[in-house]
Protein backbone atom coordinates (compact mmCIF):
# COMPACT_ATOMS: atom_id res chain seq x y z
CA UNK A 1 0.00 0.00 0.00
CA UNK A 2 1.15 3.49 -0.83
CA UNK A 3 1.47 6.13 1.87
CA UNK A 4 -1.41 8.54 1.23
CA UNK A 5 0.66 11.55 2.32
CA UNK A 6 3.06 11.21 -0.62
CA UNK A 7 0.61 9.82 -3.17
CA UNK A 8 -0.69 11.83 -6.10
CA UNK A 9 -3.57 10.66 -8.28
CA UNK A 10 -2.64 10.09 -11.91
CA UNK A 11 -6.20 9.35 -12.95
CA UNK A 12 -9.70 8.87 -11.57
CA UNK A 13 -12.69 7.41 -13.36
CA UNK A 14 -15.64 7.72 -10.99
CA UNK A 15 -19.35 8.04 -10.61
CA UNK A 16 -21.56 7.98 -7.49
CA UNK A 17 -21.30 4.19 -7.16
CA UNK A 18 -17.82 3.11 -8.24
CA UNK A 19 -14.37 4.32 -9.18
CA UNK A 20 -11.00 3.29 -10.59
CA UNK A 21 -8.07 5.42 -9.45
CA UNK A 22 -4.31 5.24 -9.88
CA UNK A 23 -2.12 6.75 -7.17
CA UNK A 24 1.63 7.31 -7.56
CA UNK A 25 4.14 7.54 -4.70
CA UNK A 26 6.00 10.66 -5.79
CA UNK A 27 8.30 10.92 -2.76
CA UNK A 28 11.24 9.01 -4.31
CA UNK A 29 11.98 6.69 -7.20
CA UNK A 30 12.16 3.01 -6.34
CA UNK A 31 15.62 2.56 -7.83
CA UNK A 32 17.70 5.49 -9.00
CA UNK A 33 19.03 5.06 -12.50
CA UNK A 34 18.61 6.20 -16.05
CA UNK A 35 14.92 5.17 -16.09
CA UNK A 36 13.39 5.90 -12.70
CA UNK A 37 10.35 3.90 -11.61
CA UNK A 38 7.81 4.96 -9.00
CA UNK A 39 5.54 2.74 -6.93
CA UNK A 40 1.88 3.07 -7.87
CA UNK A 41 -1.41 1.32 -7.22
CA UNK A 42 -4.68 0.96 -9.04
CA UNK A 43 -7.58 1.16 -6.58
CA UNK A 44 -10.97 -0.18 -7.66
CA UNK A 45 -13.99 0.55 -5.44
CA UNK A 46 -17.59 -0.46 -6.01
CA UNK A 47 -20.57 -1.85 -4.17
CA UNK A 48 -19.69 -5.26 -5.61
CA UNK A 49 -15.90 -5.55 -5.42
CA UNK A 50 -13.01 -3.56 -3.98
CA UNK A 51 -9.37 -4.19 -4.77
CA UNK A 52 -5.91 -2.75 -5.07
CA UNK A 53 -3.11 -3.88 -7.34
CA UNK A 54 0.42 -2.51 -7.31
CA UNK A 55 2.61 -1.59 -10.24
CA UNK A 56 5.63 0.57 -11.08
CA UNK A 57 5.54 3.44 -13.56
CA UNK A 58 8.21 5.53 -15.25
CA UNK A 59 8.37 8.92 -16.91
CA UNK A 60 7.90 7.14 -20.22
CA UNK A 61 4.71 5.60 -18.86
CA UNK A 62 3.46 9.11 -18.01
CA UNK A 63 4.12 10.18 -21.60
CA UNK A 64 2.18 7.15 -22.80
CA UNK A 65 -0.72 8.01 -20.44
CA UNK A 66 -0.88 11.45 -22.09
CA UNK A 67 -1.23 9.70 -25.47
CA UNK A 68 -3.97 7.48 -24.00
CA UNK A 69 -5.90 10.57 -22.91
CA UNK A 70 -5.58 11.89 -26.47
CA UNK A 71 -6.96 8.58 -27.78
CA UNK A 72 -9.88 8.70 -25.33
CA UNK A 73 -10.64 12.26 -26.40
CA UNK A 74 -10.78 10.96 -30.00
CA UNK A 75 -13.21 8.29 -28.74
CA UNK A 76 -10.68 5.51 -29.26
CA UNK A 77 -9.85 2.87 -26.68
CA UNK A 78 -6.66 2.89 -24.64
CA UNK A 79 -4.48 0.32 -22.85
CA UNK A 80 -1.94 1.42 -20.26
CA UNK A 81 0.86 0.96 -19.23
CA UNK A 82 2.46 -0.71 -22.24
CA UNK A 83 4.85 -3.62 -22.12
CA UNK A 84 2.99 -6.27 -20.15
CA UNK A 85 5.40 -6.04 -17.22
CA UNK A 86 2.74 -5.42 -14.56
CA UNK A 87 -0.91 -4.77 -13.89
CA UNK A 88 -2.58 -2.68 -16.56
CA UNK A 89 -5.92 -1.27 -17.58
CA UNK A 90 -7.96 -0.87 -20.70
CA UNK A 91 -10.48 1.92 -21.20
CA UNK A 92 -13.26 1.85 -23.77
CA UNK A 93 -15.04 5.18 -24.35
CA UNK A 94 -18.59 3.83 -24.43
CA UNK A 95 -21.60 5.10 -22.50
CA UNK A 96 -20.88 4.30 -19.77
CA UNK A 97 -17.08 4.30 -19.95
CA UNK A 98 -15.71 0.75 -19.53
CA UNK A 99 -12.56 0.45 -17.42
CA UNK A 100 -11.01 -3.00 -17.04
CA UNK A 101 -8.23 -3.60 -14.54
CA UNK A 102 -5.99 -6.55 -15.42
CA UNK A 103 -3.72 -8.10 -12.78
CA UNK A 104 -1.35 -9.88 -15.07
CA UNK A 105 1.08 -11.49 -15.11
CA UNK A 106 0.42 -12.04 -11.37
CA UNK A 107 -3.06 -13.49 -10.66
CA UNK A 108 -4.43 -13.08 -14.21
CA UNK A 109 -7.67 -11.70 -12.76
CA UNK A 110 -9.49 -8.92 -14.63
CA UNK A 111 -12.34 -6.76 -13.34
CA UNK A 112 -14.49 -4.65 -15.68
CA UNK A 113 -16.14 -1.56 -14.22
CA UNK A 114 -18.72 0.53 -16.09
CA UNK A 115 -18.32 4.15 -14.99
CA UNK A 116 -20.81 6.91 -15.78
CA UNK A 117 -18.18 9.67 -15.84
CA UNK A 118 -19.19 13.28 -15.28
CA UNK A 119 -18.64 16.22 -17.59
CA UNK A 120 -15.03 17.40 -17.53
CA UNK A 121 -13.53 14.02 -16.59
CA UNK A 122 -10.96 14.20 -19.39
CA UNK A 123 -9.73 17.69 -18.44
CA UNK A 124 -9.50 16.69 -14.77
CA UNK A 125 -7.39 13.66 -15.70
CA UNK A 126 -5.09 15.86 -17.81
CA UNK A 127 -4.59 18.09 -14.75
CA UNK A 128 -3.84 15.04 -12.61
CA UNK A 129 -1.18 13.97 -15.11
CA UNK A 130 0.46 17.40 -14.87
CA UNK A 131 0.37 17.27 -11.05
CA UNK A 132 2.19 13.92 -11.09
CA UNK A 133 4.76 15.28 -13.53
CA UNK A 134 5.34 18.31 -11.28
CA UNK A 135 5.66 16.15 -8.16
CA UNK A 136 8.19 13.85 -9.80
CA UNK A 137 10.16 16.81 -11.22
CA UNK A 138 10.72 18.03 -7.64
CA UNK A 139 12.51 14.75 -6.79
CA UNK A 140 16.26 14.51 -7.32
CA UNK A 141 17.93 11.05 -7.55
CA UNK A 142 19.41 11.57 -4.07
CA UNK A 143 16.16 12.72 -2.45
CA UNK A 144 13.45 15.40 -2.55
CA UNK A 145 14.33 19.01 -3.28
CA UNK A 146 13.48 21.56 -0.68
Amino acid sequence: MIDGVHAVELFRFADRVQSVTLRVACDAPMAPGEERYYAAEIVLESGFVNGTVGLHISGGDLDEWGRCLDALEAEEGAEWPPGGRSAWLSVVPDDPLEVTVHDSPSTQISVQVPVDVTTGWLEKNRLRLEHVREAIARIRPDGPTR
